[in-house]
């Protein structure tokens, strides 16, 4: 544990071998998103892996992210995901993950969108009688961040445009230069 006068501010587990460490991928993830070719083999990772804290949910989402937006589009996406975790709690994450996965939108935003949606239905009282997804499948439905936002913006009571103006433009120039051919300069 480390600390400041008297508030903690730290802490790592002990280590018992001599000469031994224990990375925290989190400390990583603004290098790793810059170059996301390191991402697949670090050390860090392998270490969250086998701490249960990158689970197999992950790895499923990331192997669809990149196959859907590519070795380097993916894997940033899922350090994305990743920096998630600390807004977040990472039961929330994972449920994002999951149900992203399950509809298909490999997007962090996407992730994030249902891992406050988790994260909000815990929160909230239940009313009513629950009713249970058949097995196999995710009771969550998946909304688009984009549609969300659309469907919250206020009514635009603006007038359409008018394009009479350009209208006027181009009449002008046909008058003063008739005997050019259209494409050709003047």
């Amino acid at each position: 544990m480390v600390y400041d006068r008297n508030v903690e501010v730290a802490r790592h587990e002990r280590l018992i071998a001599k000469g031994s460490c224990r990375l925290d991928l989190d400390h990583y993830l603004e290098a790793l998103i810059r170059k996301p070719g390191a991402f697949p083999g670090a050390t860090a990772l392998e270490q969250a892996r086998s701490a249960g804290k990158f689970t197999p949910v992950h790895d499923a989402w990331w192997a669809q992210a990149r196959k859907v937006h590519g070795e380097r589009d993916g894997t940033r996406a899922l350090i994305e995901v990743l920096l998630l975790n600390r807004h977040l709690a990472h039961e929330h994450v994972v449920a994002g993950l999951a149900t992203a996965l399950w509809a298909g939108a490999l997007t962090a935003d996407a992730v994030a969108l249902e891992a406050r949606k988790a994260a909000q239905a815990e929160d909230e009282p239940t009313v009513g009688a629950s009713v249970p997804a058949p097995p196999g499948q995710m009771p969550a439905t998946v909304t688009s961040l984009h549609e969300w936002r659309l469907a919250h913006l206020p009514p635009d009571t603006r007038p359409l445009p008018s394009v009479a103006p350009y209208d006027q433009l181009l009449r002008r120039r046909r008058a003063s230069g008739g005997d050019h051919r259209e494409g050709e300069a003047q």
